[in-house]
């Protein structure tokens, strides 16, 4: 699949490889995600003595690494080990396996549209990933819908089916708060002057990266509820569309009030 990943790591980066062959001096792997090969010089391997070499690698073990030097002329690359902390690994690992699982959401969107995957990437993939990298796009659809898409110039047909994929492959840890809103209009348009309120609050937090659902409980009350990835994005939410609601139906001429559920 077409991909906008440079030819060549650079210094510094971090980098998931496969060990290919255990020699006396070090190990000679793969770059998996640039398909290169490289050095991993048993001086790089760990900082305590090394009896035995392949007590710390093996082969066919999948490493993260840390790239010291590039020489693209002699398609030479040097990596360590040793100097990859346990905190860069587990990054490095999560977001590996979310590259891997973005391009096979990719794959499964070019099946549903019968495109190929390369016009999959070129005419949305490619976007996504400039606008908030490829596996987070897919998030953003799920919870913002194929709107999140379009906005960045992905095709409404394309977008829509990005979207469908994402929120049937991709499963969001979500909190849930509620409030309710006591709300009374007396007006002759009074219910839709109610409508209008919740409609409009919902609006104004449409980009606010959480779920809005309103519920009659028994009128004059109303419940609302947020979802959201954390409770702290979501009691703020919360707070915001109970008052705009409130607010709206008050300048309307009505009256109402808003309190958190517990």
């Amino acid at each position: 699949m077409a991909s906008g990943k440079q030819e060549w790591p650079e210094v510094g980066d971090l980098v998931i490889a496969t060990v290919e062959n255990v020699m006396d001096y070090g190990a000679y792997v793969r770059l998996d995600e640039y398909d290169k090969k490289g050095l991993l010089h048993i001086s790089e391997i760990s900082s305590s003595w090394i009896r035995n070499i392949r007590n710390f690698v093996r082969e066919g073990q999948k490493v993260v690494l840390k790239v010291l030097r590039v020489d693209a002329e002699k398609e030479h690359v040097d990596l360590s080990l040793r100097r990859v902390t346990k905190r860069e690994k587990i990054e490095k690992i999560m977001s590996w396996k979310k590259e891997r699982k973005a391009e096979t959401l990719l794959r499964s969107v070019a099946e549903k549209t019968s495109l190929t995957p390369e016009e999959v990437y070129e005419k949305a993939g490619a976007l996504m990933e400039k606008e908030y990298g490829l596996y987070e796009a897919f998030e953003k659809a799920v919870k913002g819908g194929a709107e999140v898409l379009t906005k960045i110039g992905v095709p409404e047909e394309l977008a829509a089916a990005l979207a469908e994929v994402a929120e049937e492959r991709i499963h969001i840890p979500m909190v849930k708060v509620k409030g309710i809103v006591e709300l009374r209009c007396m007006k002759p348009n009074g219910i839709e002057i109610l409508k209008k309120a919740f409609l409009n609050a919902k609006k104004a937090e449409k980009s606010k990266d959480a779920k809005l659902r309103f519920y009659v409980v028994a009128a004059p009350k109303y419940r609302i509820e947020v979802l959201a990835e954390n409770y702290k994005h979501a009691e703020t939410v919360l707070q915001e569309v109970g008052e705009k609601v409130v607010s709206n139906v008050v300048k309307a001429g009505g009256q109402g009030s808003f309190r958190r559920e517990k």
